[in-house]
């Protein structure tokens, strides 16, 4: 049974999903990124915008289909949580990545605002995690990686 009382902390972690604090939000990073430096790996930097982008997605992906099925099977560390090519593959990869980020994004801020779902309760097909720490995993890996996103884009200079 959700705790009545846990309103403040959802607002919270809501705040923090959508990028809120003292970093830029995914909006910010990813935008005016020039097509061409999508794939480009500056000097001394071990990955391109692409796939810092298509791993966040694939992480967040991952961590929200664990939460809401219990058939769900990870993929391979490293190897699945990571693009195959430093560059988009296509044309439409890097706009399709990023609708789906934000279409993953928003179902766990759905699930996290749901006062139906208990964020203290053990996720019955998981090992002691509960929905306050998968939606904190989800919010501290994406602000890492998108900290890391505009680093790139500020080697690349590419960024505001």
């Amino acid at each position: 049974m959700p705790v009545k009382h846990d309103q403040g902390l959802r607002e919270h972690l809501l705040y923090l999903l959508k990028g809120g604090g003292a970093h830029a939000g995914f909006d910010a990073a990813i935008e005016g990124l020039p097509v061409a430096m999508q794939g480009k790996r500056p000097a001394g930097a071990e990955h391109s915008p692409w796939e810092i982008l298509e791993h966040m997605r694939l992480a967040q992906w991952d961590i929200l289909e664990f939460c809401r099925d219990a058939q769900h099977v990870s993929p391979d560390w490293p190897a699945g949580y990571w693009p195959k090519t430093p560059s988009p593959p296509n044309k439409t990869a890097w706009s399709k990545s990023v609708k789906a980020f934000r279409a993953d994004l928003e179902a766990m801020c759905q699930l996290v605002g749901r006062e139906s779902t208990d964020l203290y309760r053990k996720i019955p097909h998981g090992d002691g995690q509960t929905m306050l720490r998968e939606a904190l995993l989800i919010a501290d890996h994406n602000a890492y990686h998108l900290g890391e996103l505009v680093l790139v884009r500020r080697l690349l200079g590419a960024w505001k």
